[in-house]
């Protein structure tokens, strides 16, 4: 145990010591496919996090973005998300690669309700699915395939307390690094600041898909 806490709680029981069982509202909320309330979460959100976890153990959270609806529903049991340009590091590929296990975190823009999504990731080419998820003429190179195991919706009282869609009560970000300066510090890098973010704007402006 961490000695710099007073408790350090390990089992379910300690657990709901403090939290009691979820009432008969939500205790059997999840599902294990894609239905018409999920299907209409997913055509709203331009935007998903993709958890993963790696073969260190260690887990892995990545976003993904493109407008509205860019998640495909094969079936009731099937997702494919098109992999699109970026720094090649390929995290979460590499993950599913060493552990099948993929969580999905839809979210919609101004909207308080979520969609969460778990299952078995595969990498996926399949030309036709490619030549259905290009934009502007370029098709994705590869795709994630999700075979859903379990679906449920989430309340809004987290965005709620996050205020996130409320621009007039966002934090203050004038001491936040930028990309630029985080990249130089993490990385070691020896470029300049300005150089470094003049490869970040071209990228942006040239690498979108």
């Amino acid at each position: 145990m961490d000695t710099r806490f007073e408790e350090v709680i390990s089992t379910k029981h300690q657990l709901r010591k403090y939290v009691k069982q979820p009432g008969h509202f939500v205790a059997n909320k999840a599902v294990d496919h894609i239905d018409d309330i999920c299907r209409r979460y997913i055509a709203a959100s331009p935007f998903v996090l993709v958890a993963t976890r790696g073969a260190d153990g260690m887990l892995d959270i990545a976003p993904k973005g493109d407008p509205a609806g860019f998640v495909h529903i094969l079936d009731s049991k099937t997702l494919v998300i098109p992999d699109r340009l970026g720094n090649n590091r390929l995290d979460t590929f590499e993950n599913l690669l060493a552990s099948s296990e993929v969580g999905l975190f839809f979210i919609i823009p101004g909207h308080g309700n979520t969609l969460r999504v778990s299952g078995q990731g595969a990498i996926v080419r399949d030309r036709q699915l490619q030549e259905r998820m290009a934009v502007n003429g370029k098709e994705p190179h590869l795709l994630l395939v999700v075979e859903v195991k379990e679906a449920m919706t989430y309340c809004p009282k987290f965005m709620t307390r996050s205020r996130i869609w409320k621009p007039e009560q966002w934090p203050d970000t004038s001491n936040v690094p930028t990309l630029a300066e985080a990249m130089i510090a993490h990385g070691n890098l020896s470029e300049s600041v300005a150089k470094m973010q003049s490869v970040i704007e071209r990228d942006g402006q040239t690498r979108l898909y």
